[in-house]
């Protein structure tokens, strides 16, 4: 086990630009220590709320300059659906009397009581789920689906028999929103797809037009168009690859698709994050353009599933993905990026570009970049955490070392 210190929310989450270039900051370092440090201080604001049935009075929410007018009630589903599927591959490691058990612990009974208090009448933080006149419920319904595909042993099967009633009748309510003809048809199949994995009965329209729509939106070389146009944005990272991925795994797996279809998807989201990984330049910053930048490091959920599936691309070591990411969140979460009590502001880095935040934004919608913990799924003794100081490819490239040349593919 490595050593963990420095667990209390806010410790040592300092960027160090400086040190970014540093031949000796390698050895200076606990990089997992930093992840498991900056996922609770990041989560800590919403669970320890939320857990006691108090996110709604203590959660301070702001809302885009050009917020659309929806119901404000969004901002507390996007918090906590979209902040515990990043987390459930961590909490789904054993618990243990290290330092980080003692954090694993902690979070995944304060995940447990909120997923209570999430479908509980009578909680004060019971959630909206929404109507015909408000759909964004289902994109977030659909990540807390996720969360408990990803983990079903700590985070559903724990559940008591009420409180799992209450997760089927929401999941089949939602079935009155009919998901946009873009990205958001895979939040409805994700959510009949964990219906389905827990042998419910399922609205099979909502899986197969969803998988049948992205095969045809595929535009090559690793890439789908978000509808019928293509988006240069970064939400082939938030939502498509993986949750393109996760419903063909449960439906392949109960004889509804063909495994060729599972294993086309896979290779296309290798191929994509091949390219997550050349976005990161040799300072540890990423491309910011179109969409939702706002939603900071989320954007990396292919590269980091890939890393937890030990399946990233031949030319990829899951330790430069570790050191690239760790060099971009320590630029990205500096101090200015928290606000009133840690919790995330608008914007990429620090609390002065609450104009880049979209008209859907909300402070609840910043959590979506708990996916990029998907690695602390990983136990410490896996060389993703264990592997030397490596460098990514653009450190390379930009150094003057052998990097791989680039092609595209045809599948």
């Amino acid at each position: 086990m490595l050593a963990i210190t420095g667990f209390i929310p806010g410790q040592n989450i300092v960027a160090n630009t400086n040190a970014i270039l540093d031949d000796n900051m390698p050895v200076k370092q606990n990089d997992r220590a930093y992840w498991v440090d900056l996922m609770d201080k990041i989560a800590t604001p919403v669970l320890s709320n939320m857990s006691k049935g108090e996110l709604r009075k203590n959660m301070p929410v702001e809302y885009s300059p050009i917020w659309d007018g929806r119901n404000k009630e969004v901002a507390y589903m996007e918090a906590f659906g979209r902040l515990i599927p990043g987390l459930a591959p961590f909490l789904a490691l054993p618990v243990d009397n290290s330092a980080e058990g003692t954090v694993r612990k902690r979070l995944l009974v304060q995940v447990q009581q909120s997923l209570a208090h999430a479908v509980d009448p009578n909680s004060p933080d019971y959630l909206y789920w929404g109507s015909t006149k408000t759909a964004q419920p289902l994109v977030d319904a659909a990540y807390i689906a996720q969360a408990l595909l990803t983990a079903p042993a700590v985070l559903w099967e724990p559940l008591d028999p009420i409180t799992k009633q209450r997760y089927i009748y929401e999941f089949k309510t939602i079935r009155q929103i009919k998901p946009f003809n873009n990205n958001w048809v895979l939040f409805a199949a994700t959510i009949e797809s964990f219906l389905l994995s827990i042998g419910e009965d399922i609205d099979a329209a909502r899986i197969d037009t969803a998988i049948d729509k992205i095969n045809k939106w595929y535009v090559g070389d690793g890439w789908y168009s978000d509808g019928d146009k293509f988006h240069f944005d970064h939400y082939n990272g938030f939502v498509i690859h993986n949750m393109l991925v996760e419903v063909l795994k449960v439906n392949t797996a109960k004889g509804r698709r063909d495994t060729k279809e599972y294993d086309i998807a896979y290779k296309r989201m290798q191929r994509y994050a091949s390219f997550q990984e050349r976005y990161i330049s040799p300072e540890g910053t990423f491309l910011a353009v179109g969409r939702s930048s706002t939603y900071r490091v989320g954007a990396f959920q292919p590269l980091v599933k890939l890393a937890l599936d030990d399946a990233l691309p031949e030319e990829i070591k899951p330790a430069q993905v570790r050191c690239a990411l760790t060099a971009v969140m320590k630029n990205m979460f500096i101090p200015s990026t928290f606000t009133n009590g840690d919790w995330l502001t608008l914007g990429l880095v620090g609390s002065k570009q609450k104009d880049i935040a979209d008209y859907y934004s909300n402070t609840g919608s910043m959590y979506i970049t708990s996916l990029v913990f998907l690695p602390l799924g990983l136990p410490d003794t896996h060389e993703f955490w264990t592997g030397a100081f490596t460098d990514w490819t653009q450190r390379k490239a930009w150094t003057g070392q052998s990097f791989k040349k680039d092609y595209a593919v045809d599948y």
